[in-house]
C-alpha cells in the first residue's frame, strides 16, 4: 500500500443538539457537532411528530383542481 494517502484519524467528541455525547473516530478534527444523533432522530426511536398537513392539501387541491377536470 501507498504511505501518506489516508487522512489523519482523531479520536473525537460527538456532540449532538439533543445534548447526547458519544466518543467516535473523526478525520474532521477532535469536535464534531451534528443537529440529529441516533439517540433523537425518530427512525431510531420510533416517535414520530405528527405535522398538520390538512392546509396544505387543501391548498394543493384548490391550486391543481383545474388541471383534473376534462375538457
Amino acid at each position: 500500500m501507498k504511505d501518506n494517502i489516508h487522512p489523519t484519524v482523531y479520536k473525537a467528541t460527538m456532540n449532538c443538539a439533543c445534548g447526547y455525547q458519544a466518543e467516535v473516530l473523526s478525520t474532521k478534527g477532535e469536535n464534531v457537532h451534528v443537529e440529529i444523533c441516533s439517540n433523537c432522530h425518530p427512525f431510531y426511536t420510533g416517535k414520530q411528530r405528527l405535522i398538520d398537513t390538512a392546509g396544505r392539501i387543501d391548498r394543493f387541491r384548490k391550486k391543481y383542481a383545474k388541471f383534473g377536470e376534462e375538457k
